[in-house]
């Protein structure tokens, strides 16, 4: 048996979650002695203030780390001793390391949608793609598609305010020319000239049901992706597909995710197409999703 290692979620809702699994079955094939914790903020009754608190006393409890999700990720940077340059690009957290009694933040999410993306979708065009939701997905989203080469993104939220913040930063890192913004009112005329369009708000979850915007903007140029994983099958990604668009599900990105994170903690590569066959029989065989359902 290798090290030990003791690991958490820290999150609100996060009963359902397939990453306690997925880490889990593949440390027990690596000969690791390893403990997934659920560390739920509805269940505990505590709010994302205590987010500080819940790192300081995973660390104090030898926790080798923690993944952080909704509603925590962002509250999370200032409570870590370091940040990962993505992490402090994104202004968001949603893995912690402890070593050596410091807590480096990390952000997986960029990453793993990147190495989802070129998995699910490698040969579309992406000279022109719309982001729809500016939150910490859409921020992770809309960077990982500048990263890997898409032209410009087109950022679209309900909240102006915060699609303006998003694509100021995304300009700041990546070229003035390669993003804009696009009212909510617009966005049918942004869909009409995309190559492609990125989901990246609650909708479609279990809690959230429905979708960001009507599925009718939709045409069959258009290729669509999803970060919301249970249901793997959000209404937007069914209507995406009777319209003949091309679509690539959350799936993977968690898979990815969670791999990232794996490796941050333990210091051991995993194998991605073990957990990824995880992941399939996960959901085949997990209990559907109820109100609690998240993105993790």
């Amino acid at each position: 048996m290798g090290r030990r290692h003791l690991v958490g979620l820290i999150g609100a809702d996060i009963g359902p979650s397939l990453t306690p699994p997925l880490h889990e079955r593949e440390a027990e094939r690596l000969g690791l002695g390893y403990a997934y914790e659920r560390i739920d903020l509805t269940a505990l009754g505590l709010g994302p203030e205590r987010i500080g608190a819940l790192l300081r006393t995973a660390r104090d409890l030898g926790f080798s780390g923690v993944n952080v999700t909704h509603p925590c990720k962002q509250m999370a940077v200032a409570h870590v001793d370091d940040l990962s340059p993505d992490a402090a690009a994104l202004g968001a957290v949603n893995t912690v390391v402890f070593r050596d009694g410091r807590a480096a933040g990390h952000n997986t999410d960029l990453p793993a949608f990147q190495r989802n993306f070129v998995r699910g979708l490698p040969d579309v065009d992406t000279g022109h793609v719309v982001v729809v939701g500016a939150g910490g997905a859409g921020a992770a989203v809309a960077h990982a598609a500048l990263g890997l080469g898409v032209g410009r993104v087109v950022v679209v939220d309900t909240r102006h305010e915060h699609a303006e913040a998003l694509a100021g930063a995304l300009r700041e890192r990546h070229g003035a020319d390669r993003a804009r913004v696009a009212r909510a009112e617009a966005l049918g005329r942004e869909l009409r000239a995309a190559d492609g369009v990125i989901h990246a708000t609650p909708a479609g979850m279990a809690a959230h049901r429905g979708t960001a915007f009507p599925p009718d903007l939709l045409h069959p140029g258009l290729w669509v992706a999803e970060v919301v994983y249970r249901p793997l099958e959000t209404e937007l990604l069914r209507e995406a597909r009777e319209r003949g668009c091309r679509t690539l599900d959350g799936g993977g990105m968690a898979v990815f995710q969670a791999a990232l994170s794996f490796a941050l903690f333990t210091g051991i590569e995993p194998d991605v197409g073990r957990m990824l066959r995880d992941f399939a029989t996960l959901t085949e065989t997990a209990p559907a999703v109820g109100a609690g359902e998240e993105r993790r």
